[in-house]
């Protein structure tokens, strides 16, 4: 370790010196940091001349660097673009970094890369901070006027930066304020005065005033760090470095941090903007930067205040390294922003969700219903599929056709009000994560459960509906066929061939498990396209774009507006879904994957139609009861794993905490042994 410090050397070139930086800091992490951390002081306080080595160094280091790039830009992406950050974490960790260079932000990446930095700097005594104090109390002493120092500004000492990194964090929050993102959405207008010595005076806001309250606080943030500066400036010249800061330096640090508190708050509304008019994934960063960047004018303002700065200065060096950690890692990137997103799309799917869910006697029996007119529907696509099939077009095409022909019905459905059962979990399972807000209360974990015995008896009452219709309608077409055409609608060869494909002993238990993950994509489809259209208002523009008025008339137009809004989500989730089931095998054999497809209502109808081919005899063969046997595994893998899923990423939406989830598991199993006919068959006190 002493020939290492012996090699300091201020007149090295500035890459040399970093490198040898980076090797003090690997040498104190080899073994206990804090003891050699330590020990790196101790050994400067022996010797003078190697303490003036280093001295040397570290004043060559502040000289030479852009401490402000470290505290202005550090964690912070230079384009106000989620894409771009993540492009930009990606490149970190597939390239590596130079230490050529005179911006500290990027030189930090490599002073401090191991994970646990923060937590040895958190450990760091008293006297080892003193030590390491006077270490750059000496430095910057060398950069005093009557040193060699040629600015203006060197009365300020090691505040200096800190001053310009605040002024370059409120330009850009300044710029990201009165960007046109924020300006179409946030409020533009805070009662801010001045008084007869030119002093900011904050008027009260009216409550109720319009959501304009923004647009003076970004504007003022800029000037008034350049009047702390000034007055900071002017004391320090007055030759009162040591004296309590001035009143009217206090009033104007307390005046910024109202309009940081301000800009922030501005920021942060935004959100539930978004709840109104969608989420933009690049805005909600904007957002994280935006309020990220007044937290950290806040803490350098405290810093560079304080009586004691060193627990500040610490503190700000913790936060800076665990900044850089969080910045390091893609998937704290996409952490940060899932939880938000993830609840827009849930409460997109909710919205629709709520209408598969019964409550009651009457809403049961109508769900059966509906249910079975949807059975009714996919007896007419089961026939379709095998047409498709008949053709004999390319893969790709049969799968393109197959695709259509499920999109179709499952639109057929949503038109007529029908249901298809196995598309209800997706949707219904962020409706209910809405009952999540609370999930300390006793009573919010009780209505939970309630809300999972609604769902279950949905389910039942949905599947039980589709399979009792289209099992005998699909037999009664067979049969009308036998009589009417002298032939079934389907041949013995494509009747063996579903014996085949739907047998229990198969791989059908995995496609009905992709199934379900198919149905759960379809619903996050559906989500995002509501977003989306919401996001770009366009049911606004189907409403009032002049062209569109003219061409439909006003009346029409409007009556088509609520239309796509009403129906957009389902459409997205109909139509994805259609072409997912019909063309994700295709794709998945054309890469040799073994991935199918598997829904419990469609192979019902298949196995009625190939029942109605075969004939009697066929009920003597056990590999149609195999068939038979795999239809409960197959609704309870769609329904399970795409309910799953859906629940998975509402709950993540709702922040729920692990010990809470088991709560709630122990809340709903408690219920299954007390009340089990509850979660299959509606109260009788219902209505």
């Amino acid at each position: 370790m002493s020939d290492l410090l012996d090699q300091a050397d201020a007149a090295a070139p500035l890459v040399e010196r970093h490198i040898w930086l980076i090797r003090l800091l690997d040498w104190v992490r080899r073994g206990e940091p804090v003891s050699g951390t330590q020990n790196v002081v101790r050994l400067l306080q022996q010797d003078a001349a190697r303490r003036a080595k280093v001295v040397g160094l570290l004043a060559a280091f502040w000289r030479d660097m852009d401490v402000a790039a470290l505290l202005a830009d550090f964690g912070f992406s230079p384009r106000s673009s989620f894409l771009n950050e993540f492009g930009e974490r990606v490149r970190r960790h597939a390239l590596p970094l130079s230490p050529d260079t005179a911006d500290l932000a990027a030189l930090f990446n490599l002073l401090f890369d191991d994970a646990d930095d923060a937590a040895w700097l958190l450990a760091l005594d008293d006297a080892t901070l003193e030590g390491l104090a006077g270490l750059w109390a000496e430095a910057l002493a060398l950069q005093a006027p009557g040193n060699g120092a040629h600015t203006d500004h060197s009365a300020l000492g090691w505040r200096e930066p800190f001053y310009d990194a605040m002024l370059y964090l409120a330009t850009q929050v300044r710029a990201a304020g009165f960007s046109p993102a924020f300006r179409s959405r946030v409020g533009t207008r805070v009662d801010v005065d001045f008084d007869a010595d030119d002093m900011p005076i904050e008027a009260p806001v009216e409550a109720g005033a319009s959501n304009g309250s923004a647009r003076q606080a970004f504007r003022q943030l800029a000037r008034v760090i350049e009047r702390l500066h000034e007055l900071a400036l002017a004391h320090a010249h007055g030759g009162a470095t040591g004296a309590p800061w001035p009143a009217a330096l206090l009033h104007e640090a307390q005046y910024l941090r109202v309009l940081l508190d301000h800009c922030a708050e501005a920021a942060r509304g935004l959100h539930g903007h978004l709840e109104v008019q969608g989420i933009s994934v690049d805005l909600v960063f904007q957002i994280d930067q935006l309020c990220e960047r007044c937290e950290r004018i806040a803490q350098l303002l405290d810093v560079v205040l304080a009586e004691q700065p060193a627990p500040g200065l610490r503190q700000l060096m913790v936060d800076l390294v665990q900044t850089g950690q969080r910045r390091r890692s893609v998937r704290a990137l996409f952490t940060q922003h899932y939880a938000l997103l993830a609840r827009k799309v849930a409460e997109r799917s909710a919205e629709t969700g709520e209408h598969y869910i019964t409550r009651s006697t009457s809403e049961y029996v109508d769900m059966l219903k509906r249910a079975g007119g949807g059975g009714a529907v996919l007896a007419g696509t089961t026939f379709m599929k095998f047409v498709v099939l008949a053709i004999g077009l390319s893969p790709f095409w049969a799968g393109m056709g197959a695709g259509v022909n499920y999109a179709i019905s499952f639109v057929i459905v949503q038109w007529l009000h029908l249901t298809v059962a196995t598309k209800q979990p997706a949707m219904t399972a962020p409706a209910m994560a809405a009952k999540l807000a609370n999930t300390r209360d006793d009573a919010a974990i009780e209505s939970f459960v309630d809300e999972v015995a609604h769902l279950i008896r949905s389910q039942t009452a949905g599947i039980v509906g589709n399979l009792a219709v289209v099992a005998p309608l699909v037999l009664l077409m067979q049969g009308l066929a036998w009589f009417a055409l002298g032939k079934p609608l389907i041949g013995e060869h494509s009747a063996h061939h579903v014996l085949e494909t739907l047998t229990l002993l198969g791989p059908t238990a995995w496609y009905a498990a992709f199934t379900g993950v198919l149905l759960f994509v379809s619903s996050l489809i559906a989500g995002w396209v509501e977003n989306w259209f919401v996001l770009h208002k366009l049911d606004s523009a189907l409403r009032w774009n002049p062209y569109i008025r003219a061409w439909l008339g006003v009346a029409r137009a409007a009556r088509w507006a609520s239309w796509w809004r009403a129906n957009i989500s389902g459409l997205a989730a109909n139509v994805s879904l259609g072409f997912l089931l019909g063309l994700v095998p295709v794709i998945a054999g054309f890469m040799a994957l073994p991935l199918d497809v598997r829904h419990v209502t469609l192979s019902t109808g298949q196995l009625m139609a190939a029942l109605g081919t075969l004939g009697p005899t066929a009920l003597h063969d056990p590999v149609f009861w195999w068939c038979v046997a795999a239809l409960p595994v197959t609704g309870l893998l769609n329904v399970g794993v795409s309910f799953g899923l859906a629940l998975l990423v509402a709950v993540r939406s709702r922040s729920v905490r692990v010990k809470d989830r088991a709560r709630l598991r122990a809340a709903i199993w408690r219920r299954v042994r007390r009340q089990p006919l509850s979660f299959l068959l509606p109260p009788r006190s219902a209505s």
